[in-house]
């Protein structure tokens, strides 16, 4: 169809805020760069397809506009809408907005005025088109309200760092920075910062560091973790821009007088306190008021412990503010990260990163084992090396623990196996196993079941844990996302915390799991998302019913200090409890002795919060998402008769994953309008083609009231809906197909109707002739 709008109600929500909301705040004295138009706040969740291994995106969260006091902190939300509603419309959405991104007022705008709330005050008033406040009054109402001090301001007014390899921030790391910076303003040394795996802990503290040494308030920095893979990522990765003030501690060749140069020190605890946990290299090297901000990654891990022999660093430099940083808060009875740090200035859960579209959603494949829950030798049994067997009921909590049943590994590695085969033998694979044994076992069996891959690429299965020196050495090839090499890496608790592992599209439960903290971190290996790469989702395939965890209250929760908690550390020595030790001989049991076999599998998809989902048919999942929208017959015949593209209802469909020419060749409806089809889906409608309704369009004398090339012109398009459907013929383009040329440009086309506004009518009496009524085929 031709555009043709000349009334203001006619005017698009884009025209509204082309003529009429830009220039207003343009005229209010916003800096031109800290006005952001179209400002993504979420990238848009990603559902699994129920039945289907595929995956789409929803639409994602955008603001009209969001206007920020130097770029650092967000102070308006400005929905726009069109002429046709009322002032406040947008108000509800600019609200939910603001409230998300920090900023403390949101507007709305129909081009006639706007409508302010004051989400300090909880107020709301219309203001004039031309009396939108400047930007200097926004910051000084926010400024005043929260009473901010000297310190406040200045950190509020350092931006952050920028440049062409350093990415934005979301909104969840601008306010998680914002709320450290403004926190450490206020005087608090104590700090917790809870986000889940895969949302940039590294990257806020980046940020933050970057912003406090940039104003001058931290000057010395100390950047403690537990692991040498997360020094290096962080110092080669979101430090990068620091590396001319960067330095990473060696112990061995460090002299004090030569080591105080740096700004940023990154280091681990072990070697701070040597091997033994005795030592104090720190003390050697620096005063105790040397460093005045320590930032602790993966906190959760043990240095605020009290029974920690590395909460000694910590109290050495008590004077520096502390910084933890986790994922999973640890609240056991003896130790807490709250207690220590204090309440969380700011928390982003894995719930909210899956739901804002930043984090990989995930199902789970459940394996029913015959022997999972109940197993016992016979009389006198023997294993495979002839050791008597205790007579013992054993279950998934014994084996690999504390016997070893082969069978049982090798049908693990087979499912894993033909798993991979079905979807994607490259896919990057963790196996969690019980023990540093375990995970060896596992790794043959894999290597003998993909011998055609391994033959000629070794690497494809690997054993990465903590004594396995060479196999550690494969840990950068594996998380490399352009590396395809290992593949699969079995492991028992290496890799089950803190590693960057981007790529990972399947994690395997094989070992049990008594922790909230570890189930989390493990399922966090897979929650990055890396679409360029093809990772838009993962699986867990769990074979000891681990998954059950996530019907745990804990599960995505908030976070409670155990009423148990002893701050003073008096009850059992500390620490969490002791698991007990393996057996001094572990019986090896044989396919003979036992075999293990998969009784039941079971696909499970969960949502955000851990909720199971109801599996359902991709034709039921279609026919709620349009009940939904529609609610009623009715309601979606007003609708598509009144909506000027119909192309702007199949995009509705697209956003929910449903491909209406897909489902309609599987019912072999493909010659059937999508009106007719939607109509039959989910108001159970009888089907007419779409040759029929041409045909009906024809029958009814339609064209007796067009003649020579207006009539051919309406016979051709007709007959391009019977063949192709509404969408080509809705198409700007169909006047340039071949069997039109005859007729010259389309200018001329529309001169055959009396013009741009005759041949629009003419099209729209057309589209109501194919439609009548709205009739179905009932």
């Amino acid at each position: 169809m031709i555009d043709d709008t000349v009334q203001i109600a006619d005017l698009s929500e884009e025209d509204i805020k082309l003529r009429f909301i830009t220039p207003a705040i343009q005229n209010a004295k916003w800096d031109f760069k800290d006005i952001r138009m179209e400002y993504p706040i979420t990238d848009g969740a990603i559902k699994l397809k129920t039945g289907t291994n595929k995956a789409f995106r929803e639409s994602p969260k955008k603001a009209d506009y969001v206007l920020f006091n130097n770029g650092t902190i967000p102070l308006a939300v400005v929905e726009a809408k069109n002429n046709n509603k009322s002032v406040s419309h947008g108000t509800q959405q600019a609200k939910d907005y603001a409230i998300k991104i920090g900023a403390p007022f949101a507007y709305s705008s129909n081009g006639d005025a706007f409508h302010e709330c004051d989400l300090l005050n909880g107020t709301e008033r219309d203001i004039p088109l031309n009396q939108f406040p400047s930007q200097s009054e926004l910051y000084e109402r926010f400024k005043q309200f929260n009473k901010l001090n000297t310190l406040q301001e200045k950190l509020i007014n350092e931006p952050f760092c920028t440049g062409a390899n350093i990415k934005s921030p979301r909104y969840y790391q601008r306010n998680a920075v914002n709320a450290t910076l403004d926190a450490i303003a206020r005087g608090e040394n104590r700090l917790l910062l809870v986000l889940a795996t895969g949302t940039g802990k590294t990257y806020i503290a980046f940020q933050i560091v970057h912003r406090l040494l940039s104003a001058g308030v931290k000057k010395k920095i100390l950047y403690l973790a537990d692991r040498n893979i997360l020094v290096d990522q962080s110092i080669q990765q979101d430090f990068s821009p620091l590396e001319k003030v960067t330095h990473k501690i060696h112990i061995a060749s460090e002299k004090p007088e030569t080591i105080s140069s740096y700004q940023v020190y990154f280091a681990l605890y072990q070697q701070l306190v040597g091997d033994s946990g005795e030592e104090d290299h720190y003390s050697q090297l620096f005063a105790p008021d040397f460093f005045d901000l320590i930032i602790v990654d993966e906190c959760h891990r043990g240095s605020a412990k009290n029974d920690s022999q590395w909460k000694c660093i910590l109290e050495y430099f008590r004077s520096a503010t502390q910084i933890g940083m986790t994922a999973t808060p640890k609240e056991t009875k003896y130790a807490s990260n709250i207690t220590y740090f204090g309440e969380p200035v700011y928390e982003y859960s894995l719930k909210d990163g899956i739901e804002d579209g930043f984090l990989a959603p995930f199902k789970v494949i459940r394996y029913k084992v015959n022997i999972g829950d109940e197993w016992r030798p016979i009389a006198g049994q023997k294993d495979k090396n002839g050791h008597l067997i205790e007579d013992r009921i054993y279950n998934n909590s014994d084996y690999d623990y504390n016997i070893v049943i082969e069978s049982r590994t090798q049908m693990v590695a087979e499912e894993i196996t033909n798993y991979l085969k079905s979807t994607d033998r490259f896919a990057k694979t963790i196996v969690f196993t019980p023990t540093e044994d375990a995970a060896e076992r596992m790794r043959v069996a894999l290597v003998n079941l993909n011998s055609d891959i391994v033959k000629e690429h070794p690497d494809y299965v690997v054993r990465i844990t903590g004594s396995d020196e060479v196999g550690k050495g494969k840990l950068d090839y594996f998380i490399a996302v352009s590396t395809q090499f290992p593949v699969i890496a079995t492991t028992s608790k290496l890799l089950s915390t803190g590693v960057d592992t981007k790529m990972v599209k399947v994690i395997v439960l094989d070992e049990m799991i008594g922790s909230m903290t570890e189930f989390k971190q493990i399922i966090g290996r897979g929650t990055r998302l890396l679409e360029s790469e093809g990772k838009t989702n993962f699986v867990v395939l769990d074979f000891r019913n681990v998954s059950r965890m996530f019907a745990d209250p804990k599960w995505d929760g908030p976070v409670e200090v155990n009423e148990g908690y002893d701050p003073d550390n008096k009850q059992g020595g500390g620490g969490e409890v002791t698991p007990p030790q393996p057996p001094k001989y572990k019986p090896i049991v044989d396919k003979n002795g036992c075999e293990a076999r998969i009784e039941q599998k079971s696909v499970s998809i969960y949502d955000p919060n851990g909720k199971l989902l109801q599996v359902e048919s991709i034709v039921d999942y279609t026919k709620r998402n349009i009940k939904e929208k529609f609610t009623s017959l009715e309601g979606f015949i007003k609708e598509w008769r009144t909506s000027k593209k119909k192309t702007s209802i199949r995009e509705f469909f697209f956003d929910k994953g449903i491909n209406l020419e897909d489902l309609k060749s599987e019912q072999n409806l493909s010659d059937v309008d999508d009106f007719d089809f939607i109509c039959h889906i989910a108001f159970d409608s009888k089907t007419k083609t779409r040759k029929e309704r041409a045909e009906a369009v024809k029958n009814a004398g339609f064209f007796d009231k067009y003649s020579g090339v207006a009539k051919e012109i309406l016979e051709i398009l007709l007959d391009n809906y019977a063949n192709n459907g509404i969408y080509e013929i809705e198409s700007s383009e169909i006047l340039k197909l071949p069997q039109f040329m005859k007729f010259g440009k389309p200018i001329k086309i529309a001169q055959s109707f009396g013009g741009i506004q005759g041949y629009n009518q003419a099209f729209m009496e057309l589209e109501k002739a194919i439609y009548g009524d709205g009739s179905v085929g009932i």
